[in-house]
């Protein structure tokens, strides 16, 4: 992903550089920069879903039992994995319907472009189910049951950590 972003970086710099400086540019800039930003927001979703770094709210389920709380994870992950295959079966139905399709600047294939959806479909599909068969396995500790914290939440635990260490010292 750094490189995808440094890819970026340099492409849309140089162009703005090469615009305004020398009035001209690298036509090919705004095609690839898009295709890379695509891509790189496509693996860091992997990323955040390996980190279970997702934005949501645990004010319901955080109030259930054990029990409770492994039957709505059970019923997340099943759901997650349902939207990732139709996620998959869409990706790969565009990376067929566009291989032969060529991107108006650069000439690359556009299946290119919708293969990212592919590729993070299949990364969080495995991720999702090994979470599953973890769940599933009764090895996740009650901390684990619940895949998200609510923001204050969050704060209120920096600020017990901070107070607790200055009181050490």
């Amino acid at each position: 992903m750094g490189l995808l972003l440094a890819a970026m970086v340099v492409l849309v710099f140089g162009n703005v550089v090469l615009r305004y400086v020398f009035n001209s540019g690298i036509t090919i800039s705004e095609e690839l920069s898009r295709w890379l930003f695509v891509w790189m927001t496509f693996l860091g979703a992997v990323v955040a879903l390996k980190d279970n770094g997702h934005l949501g709210t645990d004010m319901l389920v955080g109030q259930l039992g054990r029990s409770g709380k492994i039957v709505c994870l059970v019923i997340a992950q099943l759901a997650m994995l349902f939207v990732t295959w139709l996620l998959l079966s869409g990706a790969w139905a565009q990376v067929q319907i566009n291989r032969e399709v060529e991107a108006p600047v650069s000439g690359l294939s556009v299946g290119w472009f919708y293969l990212s959806g592919v590729v993070f479909a299949v990364l969080s599909g495995l991720i999702l189910v090994g979470q599953l068969l973890r769940t599933l396995s009764g090895r996740l500790s009650d901390d684990e049951l619940v895949l998200v914290q609510e923001s204050e939440d969050l704060a209120q635990l920096e600020a017990a950590h901070k107070d607790a260490a200055a009181a050490r010292h």
